[in-house]
């Protein structure tokens, strides 16, 4: 890569690779969910994340690009420590593990989402910046209700055991 345009570009393939790969990540996780609080955050993310990849097709079309993803190293590397805390944690350390590596997931692709939205801007692809805004405050929106479910409940209902 050397322009912004081709960053942009190879940074769009790698979330979307992402995305698709967490839809077949979550259910894993919504599996192992103790908390039935938590179980169901995970589902309604998993169904949010499928309607992400939609928008994200959207955001490719709009750049007059075809949707296709480029291996991303450190999504499969999320994945793959979350798969360690389903296999090696138990009891009160497995909620609680599992929504930080949830919020570490949220927190990549917070940052993803911001960088693309903002290069999208300056390149002038108007269209592909409010879209992947919208991705944006989704995904902020799914970090907050980790963060407010392990404050409120989780880790208080962890403590004690």
């Amino acid at each position: 890569m050397k322009t912004l345009a081709e960053a942009f570009h190879h940074t769009l393939q790698d979330i979307y690779f992402a995305e698709n790969a967490l839809t077949k990540a979550l259910p894993n996780v919504a599996k192992a969910a103790g908390n039935p609080e938590f179980k169901a955050l995970v589902l309604a993310h998993l169904a949010e994340t499928k309607q992400q990849i939609t928008i994200l097709d959207k955001v490719f079309a709009s750049i007059g690009q075809k949707a296709a993803g480029t291996k991303c190293d450190a999504i499969e590397g999320l994945i793959k420590e979350t798969d360690s805390i389903i296999k090696d944690a138990t009891g009160t350390a497995l909620d609680v593990c599992l929504i930080a590596a949830a919020q570490a997931v949220e927190h990549y692709e917070i940052a993803r989402y911001g960088a693309l939205r903002e290069w999208a801007k300056v390149l002038g692809h108007s269209e592909a910046h409010e879209m992947l805004g919208q991705i944006l405050d989704m995904e902020k929106a799914a970090n907050s209700k980790l963060t407010a479910l392990a404050v409120s409940a989780v880790n208080v209902a962890k403590k004690a055991a």
